[in-house]
């Protein structure tokens, strides 16, 4: 099996954390939102991955290393396309058509998840889904009363029904996918200036393909400051319980502190007369002094002092001392004066 993971935005709406770092290599729970993401579906597929394909923008040789890393860590080989322009998600998965070959996952860095990733022997693929209270904002799917999806909406501002594609589709026959999403380039068949993936999924529906929804336990957006923090300690809840968040490093130096968990500790924190947790991430090397931290998500390299945080996103080498709790601020700001 493959996974291709298109992710060539640059993350407008978590700026300004995205203005150094591509959204998908933000670090949620000690790792990068891409890698949790090919992480769970690596996890819970039941086919071995042989490739995992990165469809990015020019993000620079250091994230392309990373990105291949991330897949030799998951046992799988990791390869680079570039999509050049913003031309849609038809667009975007077709650019790693090198590696639409048999069985193929195909994710969007936007969302993580909990899902189970077997394919229905009887269906010709998985989009997987989530019922959600007001459909208008997403593309939705139309089911008929055996469960099979009949039709894609996008937007739908009249009633079709209430699940919403989350970016995460699972294929038995990439060849196919890859032939229908080259007609829609050929034919110059767009909506709003874009090649769009339900136009080749109609396509195939009405040719007699067999799709079916997928049920999603667990759906995360990764897309503002306030969910990231949210997805942050979900997952740290989700890791607890299931036995798989590290151990407070040996590395780290806590004196004085409590830590409420689930909290990811980094390298070389240093935690003095202060309270961490619950729900906290401390990236590598951060120093928390004479402070309280909750339910916050913060970069590795960064201050804080003299202060109380609830909510607040910090970028890596960020410094706060005695600030407001709630803020987002981006890598090397400062907010407040030092205490020290």
């Amino acid at each position: 099996m493959n996974i291709i993971v298109p992710m060539a935005g640059r993350g407008s709406r978590l700026r300004p954390h995205t203005l150094t770092v591509p959204k998908p290599l933000v670090h949620v729970a000690g790792k990068p939102i891409v890698e949790r993401l090919v992480e769970d579906i690596v996890r819970t597929a039941h086919s071995d991955v042989a490739n995992i394909c990165f469809v990015t923008g020019e993000f620079g040789s250091d994230v392309e290393r990373e990105l291949v890393a991330v897949a030799e860590r998951l046992g799988a080989k990791g390869h680079i396309r570039h999509q050049e322009e913003p031309l849609g998600t038809a667009h975007a998965i077709l650019c790693g058509k090198d590696f639409l070959d048999g069985p193929v996952v195909v994710a969007f860095a936007d969302t993580l998840f909990r899902a189970d990733f077997t394919i229905d022997s009887q269906a010709d693929g998985v989009l997987f889904c989530q019922r959600i209270e007001d459909p208008s904002a997403f593309g939705v799917v139309v089911t008929n009363d055996t469960g099979a999806i009949v039709d894609y909406v996008e937007k739908p501002q009249e009633w079709v029904g209430d699940l919403a594609m989350i970016g995460i589709y699972a294929f038995k026959d990439g060849v196919r996918l890859n032939q229908e999403l080259q007609r829609l380039i050929d034919q110059n068949i767009m909506q709003g200036g874009e090649y769009q993936l339900p136009d080749a999924l109609r396509n195939m529906t009405q040719d007699g393909l067999k799709f079916i929804p997928g049920e999603v336990s667990e759906w995360m957006d990764c897309g503002n400051k306030k969910v990231t923090v949210e997805t942050n300690g979900q997952i740290l809840k989700i890791l607890h319980q299931e036995g798989r968040l590290d151990e407070v490093p040996a590395s780290a130096k806590v004196l004085e502190s409590v830590i409420l968990p689930p909290c990811h500790i980094g390298e070389n924190v240093v935690i003095e007369r202060a309270v961490v947790g619950p729900n906290v991430t401390l990236g590598a090397g951060t120093v928390v002094r004479d402070a309280r931290v909750s339910n916050a998500l913060v970069s590795e390299g960064s201050q804080i002092s003299h202060a109380v945080i609830d909510g607040a996103m910090i970028g890596a080498h960020a410094s706060w001392h005695g600030a407001p709790e709630d803020a987002s601020i981006g890598d090397y700001c400062t907010v407040g004066n030092p205490q020290e």
